[in-house]
């Protein structure tokens, strides 16, 4: 594992080692960050196995953001509300006002705060009588030289935290326009697939009347009539399973768009087709370092230099620590004197703080930074590695479900004609009641097989995107400024 730090141990209090205080004033012991070796090859595993494409290729795709892929003009209405009521994504949004906001804080932290104020107080004399003091002018309260840069440390890792908020908040946008699409996707599935099993639950009834007439003049035997019923109540309880499917995924849309389903959504489902529906497709032999397009991977980093920067303020504690508090103002012993000629002056408070014995908390504390951070690099790399099997595996998915897709549709073709075939050697006496149910009942799971694996299909398309950090193209302009 690459260090990124040298072991550090506090400066004897001798006068060499005072000198060498001064001569690092003003200076960070904040260490150099270097960003570590990315723990994954330079292309995806089936690289040597896929057409080579040029990087360039695919960096317009994200330069135009997320509707260059999702092109569908539902699914971009759909994504729209989502990005606009979703509130998982407002917390998100909201954690960046909150971390802007200690950000804030800790700026502050590096200039004197002034303040204005007005103070009295009354006291018994050695007299007998009351001695009265009144002041009134400007504060500087307590402000540290930042000499050693712990301040300065301590700013840039509330920067580092406030840019891994920011990039926690593109994951979150990223994941739910693809959460979205894809339960789009499903939800269009399930009604292809309730459309079908209506059909096959009419020809079924139909089928079990037509058995049922035979049964009674004898042109059929019970068990036939047993084996039509099955079929029928089989697809009665497919149907019934599917009905709820269907409900309860309309209900996960829903919640991902907070509000109802818009009206030319709710159209479309009535009529649409799952094949009508298609994304621009991700090209294949995409070099490895792609994912510095994923937020995760940057806040991952950010987080990292943060946990970098809280070393210098960790090491920072073991030096001298410098402070002033000043006035400027005026006094007097009679409120009505305090603001006149001859009563103005001012105070000059500075204070020095040597660390010299405290049981070995400022190393602890430098420990943990220490470990923190090493937390951090393990993070980064695991969240590299985590990014690089999820494209793996969209990638993988890409190229079987292809194959996946064409041979169920031509399995569908297949079944198709046989059971029209068998339909009619039935109604010519040349097949049996049996040999037509077990064609009827290929089909219906033909046709069940081919929506669900072109849902598949479309939805790691999705996922490809997705784990290449697609879809945040486009709101690159509201990146908050880097250090």
């Amino acid at each position: 594992m690459t260090k990124f730090y040298t072991t550090f141990r506090p400066l004897a209090l001798t006068l060499p080692g005072l000198a060498v205080s001064v001569f690092v004033a003003g200076c960070s012991l904040m260490p150099t960050y270097e960003r570590p070796v990315p723990p994954i090859t330079a292309q995806w595993p089936d690289a040597a196995a896929v057409e080579n494409s040029d990087k360039n290729s695919i960096q317009p795709l994200w330069n135009k953001g997320w509707k260059a892929f999702y092109a569908d003009t539902t699914v971009q209405e759909l994504i729209s509300i989502a990005l606009a009521n979703n509130r998982d994504l407002r917390v998100s949004v909201l954690n960046i006002e909150q971390a802007r906001a200690q950000l804030g804080l800790r700026r502050a932290d590096q200039f004197p705060s002034v303040n204005a104020g007005l103070t009295g107080s009354r006291v018994p004399a050695s007299d007998g009588g009351i001695s009265s003091t009144y002041t009134g002018g400007f504060i500087f309260t307590a402000y540290e030289l930042d000499f050693f840069g712990r301040v300065g440390s301590l700013k840039e890792q509330a920067l580092g935290q406030y840019l891994a908020t920011f990039e926690a908040s593109q994951t979150a946008r990223i994941s739910l326009m693809s959460a979205v699409a894809q339960s789009w996707l499903t939800l269009l599935a399930d009604e292809e697939l309730l459309r079908t099993s209506r059909q096959t639950l009419a020809t079924r009834e139909e089928s079990l009347k037509l058995v049922d007439l035979k049964l009674r003049y004898g042109a059929a035997s019970d068990l036939e009539w047993r084996l039509a019923q099955t079929l029928l109540e089989s697809t009665r309880v497919t149907l019934a399973q599917q009905t709820q499917k269907r409900a309860l995924d309309e209900n996960a849309l829903t919640l991902l768009l907070g509000q109802s389903l818009p009206t030319a959504a709710r159209a479309q489902l009535a009529s649409g087709q799952l094949d009508a529906l298609q994304f621009t497709r991700v090209p294949a032999g995409l070099p490895s370092d792609l994912l510095t397009y994923r937020p995760d991977i940057r806040q991952a980093e950010q987080l990292l230099m943060a946990s970098n920067a809280n070393i210098g303020a960790a090491r920072a504690a073991f030096f001298p620590r410098i402070t002033l508090t000043a006035s400027a103002g005026s006094a007097s012993s009679e409120l009505s004197g305090l603001f006149k000629d001859g009563s103005w002056g001012w105070t000059l408070v500075p204070q020095l703080i040597l660390p010299i014995f405290d049981a070995g908390r400022n190393q602890a504390n430098l420990d943990a930074a220490q470990t923190g951070r090493e937390i951090a690099v393990a993070q980064y790399e695991k969240a590299i590695q985590n990014a690089f099997r999820e494209v793996s595996d969209a990638l993988a998915g890409q190229a079987t479900l292809d194959l996946q897709l064409q041979a169920s549709q031509a399995l569908l073709a297949a079944e198709f004609e046989r059971a029209r075939l068998t339909q009619l050697r039935f109604d010519n006496g040349a097949a049996s009641q049996l040999d037509w149910l077990d064609a009827q009942r290929s089909l219906f799971s033909a046709q069940q097989a081919l929506v669900q694996t072109r849902l598949a299909f479309l939805q790691n398309q999705i996922a490809l995107f997705k784990s290449l950090g697609g879809g945040g193209g486009d709101s690159a302009a509201a990146q908050p400024t880097a250090r």
